[in-house]
């Protein structure tokens, strides 16, 4: 009988519990069940959810993909909305609205203590305002007016950076869950940038001025990170600083989707629907996208990331 050593070239481990995934193709012995088990990989992809009640363009998100917070954001006419909605990881239902009709405004935090600041009502605003899980209160007001910037953090700890004031800011706040004060100036001032991550360790990449830069924060300074493989603006972030996730953007209008590893990004699956200036959540492996441009079109729509993920399984004859 030929052995498996002899076709491969390896023996097979015995193992008396399964040991922990770390490689496609895996193959070992199991003691206790008596069976031979392998890690087999499950790509990377993006996946449809449920429609927003409100489409709409330039809103903030926050949360997870199974609890997820979408809020603002511009609806035809160049108007502002203060509709609220909550994502159980199927379905969109109504929050309460923010207290302050606005679009081009950044977000933070979870579901039921998400964080809403600037943005545009008709005019520039430096407003913030705290969401409970049914209700938005005001906050202490941002120091620098601004709007399509980006957001990281908590709602106790939270991080403001970039944005138009105009021109383009490279400013960067940090809010303690009452008052915001000035933390470290981005290298590149930019505007329509993502970001992810925590107040002394986040992301910030692309936007305009600064398609392809990303920089890290460690809670008093920015430092230049890997750059984007596509460089853009108006793109969706989620995750971590060593675990981020960037997605969508223009121009042109993409759906590319890329990982960062804390030093580097590459390239997976592209969405579902290219798409810019959406709302965003979750993390590198269980993303979220929700709202936003498709070009001319305003869409509800919603899309689910999930990362590759190694899988243990019997090996059989059939």
């Amino acid at each position: 009988m030929t052995t498996y050593k002899e076709i491969f070239g390896k023996y097979v481990k015995n193992y008396s519990s399964d040991p922990t995934a770390d490689a496609e193709g895996q193959v070992w012995y199991n003691t206790t069940s008596g069976t031979f088990k392998t890690e087999t990989l499950t790509l990377a992809a993006w996946a449809s959810g449920g429609n927003m009640a409100t489409a709409r363009f330039s809103l903030a998100g926050c949360g997870t993909q199974t609890a997820g917070l979408g809020f603002g954001g511009e609806i035809p006419g160049s108007v502002a909305t203060t509709a609220t909605e909550e994502y159980d990881g199927s379905v969109w239902a109504g929050g309460g609205s923010l207290g302050t009709a606005r679009y081009r405004l950044a977000g933070a935090g979870t579901q039921t203590a998400g964080l809403s600041f600037g943005g545009v009502t008709t005019v520039i605003t430096n407003v913030t305002q705290e969401y409970d899980g049914s209700t938005w209160s005001p906050g202490g007001n941002m120091a620098t007016a601004r709007r399509q910037l980006a957001g990281a953090g908590t709602q106790t700890a939270g991080l403001a950076f970039g944005g138009f004031v105009p021109p383009s800011s490279a400013a960067t706040e940090e809010y303690d869950g009452s008052t915001w004060s000035p933390g470290g100036n981005l290298g590149t001032a930019g505007n329509r940038l993502a970001g992810a991550g925590t107040q002394t360790a986040g992301l910030a990449f692309g936007g305009v001025g600064r398609t392809s830069s990303t920089e890290e924060y460690d809670g008093s300074a920015w430092t230049a990170g890997g750059n984007l493989g596509t460089a853009r603006q108006g793109l969706g972030g989620a995750g971590t600083q060593t675990a981020g996730l960037a997605f969508g953007g223009e121009p042109p209008i993409t759906g590319a989707t890329e990982l960062y590893n804390g030093t580097s990004w590459t390239t997976t699956t592209s969405m579902g629907t290219a798409r810019y200036l959406m709302g965003s959540a979750g993390i590198q492996t269980a993303g979220l996208a929700f709202g936003g441009l498709t070009g001319p079109a305003i869409v509800a729509n919603t899309e689910e990331f999930t990362g590759a993920t190694l899988t243990t399984k019997t090996i059989t004859t059939s």
